[in-house]
């Protein structure tokens, strides 16, 4: 795709005057790529919930191990990664094809800011390919058809959906589109997905307080609603479980609780 022109096009569009899930998660992740609105949000969800960064950059660990196992041990080459969020460290391409240099990446958002950076996620080892397609997961219709033109739907592809679930209100809604997406991928196919948790009341406050700031709200949820996303998948070992006890090595020892869960899940 031609993302100069579009990226222009998209950085008139961003504004820079409500909070962004985006840019928020990547000032608590140590980035630059926030503006003054976004760090003064992100601080006040820091105040009413201290362990908010630690619980980003388990969100990201946790993101790393999966891919990580998808590439080497299940033997996954293809990885559509819907709600991609901005550029940081290990990037899904970058984990995959360490493991892979053959493995090939699309990336879905609809955030005119992901757009801008999406050169970041274009880069690929000689063996593999990434692309980026603009689409919002409401229309997963939208996203397979762009995922076909670089992924081969007839062999295992490893949908990833990280913290992005949260952000559609109704639970069957949700569990729909998981649905939707992992209906016409290959037998073998695998789901990664976390979605924080609405167990721990300083959790909640802070969620609110940030749902009220004008920014696209985020919907905590019910280990067990989370759970049900997976219904119908064989779900891996060691199951459904806080982010930072799926296989603790890279980031986490499993020490802290995550207020987020998460797993991975094959399809039959």
């Amino acid at each position: 795709m031609d993302t100069h022109g579009a990226a222009a096009r998209a950085e008139g569009e961003i504004d820079t005057s409500i909070p962004h899930s985006a840019r928020i998660w990547n000032y608590w992740l140590g980035g630059k790529d926030n503006y003054a609105v976004d760090r003064e949000a992100g601080d006040q969800y820091r105040e009413a919930f201290p362990g908010i960064d630690e619980l980003a950059r388990a969100s990201r660990y946790f993101l790393t191990r999966t891919i990580r196992h998808l590439a080497s041990e299940a033997g996954i080459r293809q990885f559509l990664d819907v709600g991609t969020g901005l550029p940081t460290v290990d990037n899904t391409h970058e984990v995959a094809q360490r493991a892979n240099p053959e493995a090939r990446v699309v990336y879905v958002d609809n955030d005119p800011l992901v757009l801008v950076h999406a050169q970041a996620l274009l880069t690929s080892s000689p063996e593999g390919r990434t692309a980026y397609i603009e689409a919002d997961l409401r229309e997963p219709g939208k996203v397979l058809a762009g995922a076909r033109e670089i992924l081969d739907l007839n062999e295992p592809v490893a949908l990833i959906l990280s913290g992005v679930l949260g952000h559609i209100a109704d639970d069957e809604e949700a569990r729909g589109l998981v649905r939707a997406l992992m209906a016409p991928l290959a037998p073998g196919s695998h789901l990664s997905h976390n979605d924080g948790v609405d167990e721990n009341p300083e959790t909640n406050a802070a969620q609110d307080d940030y749902n009220d700031s004008g920014a696209v709200p985020y919907n905590l949820r019910s280990p067990e609603t989370i759970r049900s996303f997976y219904e119908g998948l064989d779900v891996v070992p060691p199951g459904i479980v806080r982010i930072n006890e799926w296989r603790p090595d890279i980031g986490d020892d499993g020490a802290v609780p995550a207020a987020a869960f998460g797993g991975v899940a094959r399809k039959r």
